[in-house]
């Protein structure tokens, strides 16, 4: 039997106080003001435990750790699951998309 796809993208929102940080407010120059600050990821556990083991600082993210404040499923949530690749691929394409529409994003 074919193992069942476990991969997720997912999308959190930061604080704004993101902004503060030089080298996010300078990746973001064309941020729409009126949209959320967010990080788009990708994983093999479920978008809440990635969230989860992000804020306890496990493999963390340092701007998640910090700024985090909740998932967004309605961004990602389409998507998943999907197979390893197919995650690795959508959490670009995810991010190039959110800062086309105006989101202020950072993806590692």
């Amino acid at each position: 039997m074919p193992r069942k796809h476990h991969h997720n993208v997912y999308v959190i929102e930061l604080d704004p106080a993101i902004f503060n940080i030089a080298r996010f407010r300078n990746a973001n120059p064309d941020r729409d003001l009126l949209k959320p600050a967010v990080y788009v990821g990708m994983t093999g556990l479920t978008p809440e435990e990635r969230f989860a083991k992000h804020k306890a600082g496990i493999r963390a993210n340092r701007y998640v750790q910090r700024f985090g404040l909740r998932l967004l499923p309605q961004l990602y949530a389409y998507a998943n699951p999907m197979p390893y690749q197919a995650a690795r691929d959508m959490e670009v394409e995810l991010a190039i998309a959110l800062r086309e529409q105006g989101y202020a994003v950072w993806q590692a």
